[in-house]
């Protein structure tokens, strides 16, 4: 793993779920649960007492002119929207 990175848990009905996504920041790990499909995003950083608090969503967008040859015309971007930190 690099170097700063951290993990952060994704919370389901208050509770933690299995699903674990890692980034420097936590807009970073809130876009790899956006991609996923999550749309209400509460994300628990380990180690910390903090619930990042993010509304998600997945866009079918052109591909870039400048896409590899195996890439398709349309793909899924992820988007995101920070509303806040709860402190634990």
């Amino acid at each position: 793993m690099a170097k700063n990175m951290r993990y952060f848990v994704l919370q389901e009905n208050e509770r933690d779920s299995s699903h674990v996504f890692t980034g420097r920041q936590p807009r970073q790990a809130a876009l790899k649960a956006a991609s996923r499909g999550f749309t209400s995003i509460i994300l628990r950083e380990r180690g910390a007492k903090k619930l990042h608090i993010y509304s998600g969503e997945r866009l079918k967008v052109s591909a870039p002119d400048n896409k590899p040859d195996w890439m398709p015309e349309t793909i899924w971007r992820a988007k995101v929207s920070k509303k806040g930190i709860r402190h634990l």
